[in-house]
């Protein structure tokens, strides 16, 4: 019988050397001596097999284990997924397999799957990784699609030495489809993580040894806090936080990941924990569990850290030495790796970077003086790979528009020390291998796509900048709203056609939709051209041979102050507002913007640098000018930055060139009492025959005697009720102040004579 009765006590967070910090559970312990297990676990490893930094290495990982497993055979070694992909060169570069062979050899147990499991797609995961894998991989929530059938096993259990049986129930984020190629998983379907774990972990707890039964439960899933503080790993808003507040009493300990934070709390009596990333730290869980009782004594988790450092965070040493015969192991990996990477593939003149923001700490909290990688910034690594994409797709065929995901920007393509291009710095930009897809889009559907940047509501991230090539720029607003952000669309100088057809370059991932972009796969004449993402960058160096950055931003943010309520006119005060001017990170100052409207230069600007996060805002600016006199209709904003190239153009509509009016006025009496009203009637010719609009002011010499509003549907005629007048000679005329479109005009003066 599983029993869920003694886990649910007040939990204590304690800390200890060498370690982030303890959970711990605790209850009286039974009359027997309990047994105990540890529960050695990482996450988000990502093919870290190499020492490097304060990631320890497979090697010094499996010591870890080692030791565990020596002090106690009643170890189980599991992890939380994303193992392999996004991985660094040597495992990259020979498909993941010195990764999975090393971790066999750590001795690896279980893991959920994580998303970029499935980055080369279900059937490679279903068929080559697992073949490969000694360990199982489980998650509960991916589905054949149309089936109840888990494509995965849903849990896996072992039976201890001790007797103890521990079972473990898996999950993937429930973004997995927005995160690896839609295409990849077309036969899948993901499902809510909370019903299917707790489904899962009920079945090893209902007594009925056909489904599989354990003494202990474990959820490894592969979703995670967004910061490290407690409130976030409860927040009910959150993916993560409706995981832990909702998974069931049988469920003894959440193993988490995907976000990469190192955190270890105890949260309703339950160790709810993640050890950071790349194998930089690791955990430990010390269970006690009284088999004669059927009572979870105890849960206490260590997170330790590969790497010692000092005061100031920098390495000076590891924990634990690299076992040998694994260290071996990865030194072949890396020999192999080191022959196909040292191969020259051509020369570049300057850094090619992804953007910078802002860091920040786990909590939020800016970090001063460092920054981190942006994904909602332009870059010209971004915008190179683009262009490289498109050229080579151009090799054989004919396309017009390239896009690129930042995501598939694993790191800058550096300059030092010499220029030099490898095999292994060009890999390690594009590491996952993707092919390149070409499909038809109209132009309405080019900037949807572009729209598609600003991220739907609960993505991981607002904003998400493409790389676009050459030849096609355009202009967007900050603050407009959703689906109103792109301003104007240019390709090759011209306007985009929204009409018009466009073949595209995407690599597999985006043009399946990848990255919250569900535009593109619905692209007509799809094609997979074959070509690899990486291979494209090798064959564009063996064909051109060097590589400049181009510093020209091929989008910027135009923000226009709003006009009043005629429209905008000549004189009017006119604020422009940009951003996205400036790169981010080595390139040159873009310097001084200058702004012209209709030819005539509104004013200059000197470019703020300033990096700002999540969105693209890095060079901004501010003008504010009066319209220039003689500007009407339909004129072009044109924003340029000499030192970079940058040049962007929007249309701005002022109001038309007013027409010439006449008006006419004539009272009903010529001469009349003063006991008598008098009525002043006419008429307002517009130019064209066009029905003038504006306000009729009747003036009797220097005083106003009546005032009203001429609309469309009068076709020019007004009578306006005057009312007595005194006695006297008195000299009326009209006064038209033209609306928008029309000039002002006045009446010659008409006299009308007042007796007693």
């Amino acid at each position: 019988m599983h029993r869920r009765t003694a886990r649910r006590l007040t939990g204590v967070a304690l800390a200890t050397t060498g370690a982030l910090a303890i959970g711990m559970l605790g209850a009286a312990p039974a009359q027997a001596a309990p047994e105990t297990i540890n529960l050695v676990t990482v996450n988000d490893f990502h093919g870290r097999i190499e020492r490097d930094g304060a990631a320890g290495g497979v090697a010094a990982l499996a010591t870890a284990v080692n030791q565990f497993r020596a002090s106690n055979p009643n170890t189980v070694f599991a992890a939380a997924g994303d193992l392999i992909g996004a991985s660094t060169f040597t495992s990259f570069i020979q498909q993941d397999v010195p990764t999975i062979e090393a971790l066999n050899a750590a001795g690896l147990d279980v893991s959920a799957a994580g998303n970029h499991e499935f980055d080369q797609g279900w059937a490679d995961l279903q068929g080559r990784v697992q073949d490969l894998a000694d360990w199982e991989y489980i998650s509960s929530n991916v589905f054949l699609k149309g089936t109840d059938d888990t494509a995965l096993a849903e849990s896996w259990t072992t039976t201890l030495p001790n007797g103890v049986t521990m079972g473990f129930v898996g999950a993937v984020t429930e973004e997995l489809p927005s995160l690896v190629s839609p295409a990849g998983i077309a036969d899948l379907e993901v499902r809510d993580i909370v019903t299917s774990v707790n489904a899962a972990a009920g079945r090893l707890s209902d007594d009925d040894p056909a489904n599989g039964e354990a003494d202990i439960v474990v959820l490894l899933v592969h979703e995670g806090a967004a910061t490290t503080s407690i409130a976030s790993a409860t927040d009910p808003a959150s993916a993560f936080g409706q995981i832990v507040l909702g998974a069931s009493d049988d469920i003894d300990a959440i193993v988490s990941g995907h976000t990469h934070l190192a955190y270890n709390h105890v949260i309703d009596g339950r160790p709810v924990i993640s050890s950071g990333q790349y194998g930089e730290k690791f955990s430990n869980m010390v269970i006690q569990y009284d088999p004669v009782t059927d009572e979870l004594l105890s849960m206490q988790n260590t997170v330790y850290d590969a790497a010692i450092k000092d005061a100031r965070g920098n390495v000076i040493g590891y924990n634990y030495t690299e076992d040998p015969a694994l260290a071996a192991l990865v030194a072949g990996y890396k020999a192999d790796a080191d022959v196909l990477g040292a191969v020259e593939l051509g020369d570049i003149t300057a850094d090619f970077n992804r953007a910078l923001q802002p860091d920040v700490d786990a909590n939020g909290n800016p970090v001063p003086g460092k920054t981190a990688e942006s994904r909602g910034a332009e870059s010209t690594l971004g915008n190179f790979v683009a262009d490289v994409q498109l050229w080579s797709a151009n090799q054989d065929g004919q396309a017009d528009i390239a896009f690129m995901n930042p995501g598939g920007l694993r790191t800058n393509l550096a300059y030092a020390p010499d220029g030099t291009v490898t095999y292994r710095e060009a890999a390690n930009v594009q590491p996952f291998a993707n092919t390149l897809f070409t499909l038809t889009l109209t132009g309405a559907q080019v900037k949807q796509v572009l729209e598609e940047q600003w991220q739907p509501a609960g993505a991981s991230r607002p904003f998400l900048k493409l790389g676009v090539s050459a030849g096609l720029e355009y202009t967007f607003d900050p603050a407009a709203p959703a689906g109103s952000h792109i301003t104007g669309i240019t390709f090759n100088g011209a306007p985009l056609d929204p009409a018009g057809s466009y073949r595209i370059v995407a690599n597999s991932f985006l043009a399946a939709g990848g990255d919250n972009f569900p535009t593109l796969p619905k692209g007509t004449d799809r094609s997979d051209t074959g070509k690899v993402d990486l291979q494209s960058m090798v064959d564009w160096f063996a064909a051109n041979g060097v590589a400049t950055p181009d510093l020209a931003q091929r989008s910027v943010g135009v923000h226009l102050s709003g006009p009043d309520a005629d429209g905008y006119d000549p004189g009017d005060q006119l604020t422009v507002d940009l951003s996205a001017l400036d790169f981010s990170t080595t390139e040159p100052a873009a310097g001084e913007v200058v702004v012209t409207l209709g030819g005539v230069e509104l004013g200059r600007s000197t470019i703020d640098r300033t990096l700002v996060r999540l969105v693209d805002g890095v060079g901004t600016a501010s003008i504010t000018a009066a319209i220039p006199a003689g500007l009407y209709g339909s004129q072009e904003l044109v924003v340029s930055v000499p030192a970079t190239g940058t040049e962007a153009r929007l249309t701005v509509e002022l109001n038309p060139e007013p027409v010439d009016t006449f008006v006419f006025g004539i009272a009903n009496k010529l001469i009349t009492s003063s006991t008598q009203p008098v009525t002043y009637s006419g008429v307002v010719v517009a130019d064209g025959g066009a029905a003038p609009v504006g306000t009729i002011t009747v003036m009797d010499r220097g005083t106003m005697m009546a005032t009203m509003e001429l609309t469309a549907d009068a076709n020019g005629r007004f009578s306006v009720d005057l009312g007595t007048m005194d006695r006297g000679v008195h000299l009326l005329r009209v006064e038209f102040s033209g609306g928008p479109g029309f000039e002002d005009a006045r009446s010659l003066p008409f006299p009308v004579i007042v007796k007693r």
